[in-house]
């Protein structure tokens, strides 16, 4: 979900309500300028990055989170978590698109909290118990749980007028991570996002509202992996978090 457009920033929080996110990881690329798949990659203390990335979604407010793999999904599926939905894209080589689109799938059917969903909840077309998807890459092992909060602030209150937002992290004015899309944009999201390009089109058309997170930091991508040691399958590439 990499873009470089603009759009007007927040650099407030709004008020605490009661709306569910699910969180969804994108890391079903093969990395190559990386080496290997980030979905394999740990910190220099040995922590997949994979699970940093779903500790910043819970603490940062989601009740329940999805992990889309693909390249060598088998060993990335034994990182991932057990307080996250693991699940393939099987056209993950086609691009990004195609992690975003099986995210926002699976999101549909990831009851929130890990309750399953009554016939009830389903007739009322709330099967994963989620008003807004807040998605992020594994390739951010300095995302904060503050700048997911701080995101997913701007969708609180109304948990239907939750279902239309749009919001995304900036940092220094540039567009990351991570971004709330409400329920309401999840299939038209799906439907419009192809090969490498990411959600940015459709979030300017849709005037997303971008949210400063440039105090918090954490926003930067890694794409090449540094000389740490680290435990695990390939080489650590960002320091612990402390």
């Amino acid at each position: 979900m990499r873009d470089d457009g603009q759009s007007p920033v927040l650099t407030g929080l709004v008020g605490a309500g009661f709306v569910k996110g699910v969180g969804i990881v994108l890391s079903g690329g093969a990395g190559s300028r990386f080496g290997m798949p980030k979905a394999l990659a740990r910190d220099d203390d040995g922590v997949p990055w994979v699970q940093l990335a779903c500790r910043a979604l819970l603490d940062g407010g989601c009740a329940d989170v999805v992990v889309v793999l693909g390249a060598r999904a088998d060993e990335a599926r034994e990182l991932v978590p057990a307080t996250a939905t693991a699940v393939v894209a099987a056209d993950w080589a086609s691009g990004i698109a195609a992690s975003l689109r099986a995210g926002l799938a699976a999101a549909e059917s990831v009851p929130a909290g890990g309750e399953t969903a009554s016939a009830s909840v389903r007739s009322a077309d709330r099967a994963s118990g989620a008003d807004v998807a807040v998605v992020s890459l594994v390739d951010l092992p300095g995302l904060r749980a503050d700048a997911v909060r701080r995101v997913l602030a701007t969708a609180s209150g109304d948990p239907e007028a939750a279902r239309h937002a749009l919001a995304r992290a900036v940092y220094g004015g540039k567009p990351g991570h991570p971004v709330v899309v409400g329920r309401e944009h999840w299939r038209p999201l799906a439907d419009a996002v192809r090969g490498d390009t990411g959600a940015g089109p459709y979030l300017r058309a849709h005037a997303a509202v971008a949210v400063d997170c440039t105090d918090l930091g954490g926003g930067d991508d890694v794409d090449r992996a540094g000389p740490g040691p680290g435990p695990g399958p390939g080489p650590a590439s960002f320091p612990g978090r402390g």
